[in-house]
């Protein structure tokens, strides 16, 4: 995979397609491939047209893996995410996130107005202000000798897919201290791009997208029916919402 630089460590990232640019910003303890290629998203945004750019997050797939918290605020992996931009010599791009993918999609959005055409939040309600109260649940599952000591239900769902994507478990406890950090509702109220907030039906993890979406100027918000935080990022109605909120608002230039 072809890497960058960015606050001293080198993340990778991968191009496919041609057209205008979307931005693709994973989950965590996910990947670029996992979130994006694996589920669809990639084939779904270039057939349509797009470009769709996929950066691994610090900590994840194929980029450095500080064990520091203190590299893992949102603001600081929103930074990441327009520097690749930057790298790229793109201007302004749409943003797609999914999850922590989400948190950081509004803090670049909100941070850098003038290089976001426009945002989907995935899997990001109202706790994007309320905050993640699994956290230090999911810390703890992730640092557990074995999966047989963990019970929360949560935990366990994160050190299952850590596993399973074969990740640094130690790097995603010290992302999950400071990866989760609120934002703050007046902040919310700034980011002034067409946003489209879509959670699971069944998504306890994200809290209600209706209550996020009315807090931003041009907010709008998507239900995925009948799925839940994990099984919400590739299904195929939320992909057609995407679409559909892109057609209308996307009008970003390379």
């Amino acid at each position: 995979m072809p890497t960058f630089q960015s606050d001293g460590l080198t993340l990778a990232y991968e191009v496919f397609g041609e057209g205008q640019p979307i931005l693709c910003i994973h989950g965590f303890a996910s990947s670029g491939k996992v979130n994006w290629i694996d589920t669809g998203w990639v084939e779904t945004l270039t057939g349509a047209g797009y470009q769709a750019i996929l950066i691994d997050n610090r900590g994840h797939g194929a980029s450095d893996k500080p064990y520091d918290p203190e590299r893992y605020y949102p603001q600081d992996m929103a930074r990441d995410a327009v520097r690749l931009l930057d790298h790229l010599g793109i201007e302004r791009a749409a943003l797609l996130g999914y999850s922590m993918g989400a948190r950081i999609a509004a803090f670049a959005a909100f941070q850098d107005e003038e290089r976001v055409a426009c945002a989907i939040f995935g899997g990001m309600g109202i706790n994007l202000i309320n905050g993640l109260s699994d956290g230090n649940d999911i810390i703890a599952g992730l640092r557990a000798p074995t999966l047989a000591e963990l019970s929360h239900p949560t935990a366990r769902q994160f050190r299952i897919f850590a596993d399973h994507t074969k990740a640094d478990r130690e790097a995603l406890a010290a992302c999950m201290e400071t990866s989760r950090e609120p934002m703050a509702r007046a902040d919310v109220r700034r980011i002034a791009v067409p946003v489209l907030v879509a959670v699971g039906e069944a998504d306890t993890m994200a809290g209600p997208p209706e209550a996020l979406a009315e807090l931003l100027p041009q907010g709008e918000s998507f239900v995925i029916p009948k799925r839940d935080h994990m099984r919400g990022t590739g299904d195929p109605k939320f992909k057609a919402a995407a679409l559909e909120f892109l057609s209308r608002n996307f009008a970003a230039v390379r």
